[in-house]
């Protein structure tokens, strides 16, 4: 197996966004966010096929408005998510087929549209040599541990904390059968890492990006909109340059 693949979790609402539609259909620079998201592994050379995961009434909609209309063609399948994250995340596994003679899999939130082809080549580096990665960032803020009653306890060391962010990467006979481990025994997990940790596996942790943020709230897609005229300003400039 030579191939990576990447499964788009893309179900999410606008409850923190305060919007009744998906908040991966609001717009940066009247593009969908989804659509910047898929565009960043379309266009990368290490991705052999996209997997996306949307919510079942949300399907037709995903195909034709985001993977048709902005020609995403690595997207190969988009198959119904679960009520939770994780049940999303198997549906997407198990939808890899024969066909996609897949080695490598990246994990990957649909809302976090400013993911790098340096972020996902190590991903898949890091993954082939250890079986387990994920991209984050050290926190910039001092972090505290408080007890049921509100008080600090005590201060971690910040070097030894790490904002984990995704692309998740793993080998997939890895992660494949964590996820279905622990749907037997009803486990609740909040990302994909633990679901690896839980099965055994250790992950390696690689340096992600400040700017490979989630898009959650109304704040988010404001600081999304200044990235994103960021990143086309240094684009020019490299054009100037050449």
């Amino acid at each position: 197996m030579n191939n990576n693949c990447a499964i788009v979790v893309a179900g999410g609402k606008g409850t923190r966004m305060k919007k009744s539609v998906n908040k991966l259909f609001l717009c940066l620079d009247n593009k969908p966010i989804l659509a910047h998201t898929l565009e960043a592994f379309q266009k990368n050379k290490s991705i052999f096929s996209i997997i996306l995961v949307a919510s079942e009434d949300e399907i037709e909609y995903c195909e034709k408005e985001i993977v048709l209309k902005y020609s995403i063609s690595k997207v190969k399948k988009i198959v119904s998510g679960g009520n939770l994250r994780q049940q999303s995340v198997l549906n997407g596994l198990k939808a890899i087929g024969i066909e996609d003679d897949c080695n490598i899999v990246l994990i990957h939130d649909g809302a976090r549209p400013f993911i790098d082809d340096r972020i996902i080549e190590d991903g898949i580096k890091y993954a082939n040599l250890y079986g387990a990665s994920a991209c984050g960032v050290e926190p910039k803020d001092t972090i505290k541990i408080r007890d049921n009653s509100g008080f600090s306890k005590y201060t971690p060391k910040r070097s030894e904390l790490f904002c984990v962010q995704t692309p998740q990467c793993f080998k997939l006979d890895i992660i494949l059968k964590a996820h279905e481990n622990i749907i037997k025994k009803d486990v609740i997990v909040t990302d994909d890492t633990s679901v690896a940790e839980l099965y055994g596996s250790k992950v390696f942790l690689y340096q992600g990006s400040y700017s490979n943020i989630k898009i959650t709230t109304p704040d988010d897609l404001i600081l999304g909109e200044k990235i994103l005229d960021s990143l086309i300003i240094d684009s020019n400039k490299c054009v100037n340059k050449e």
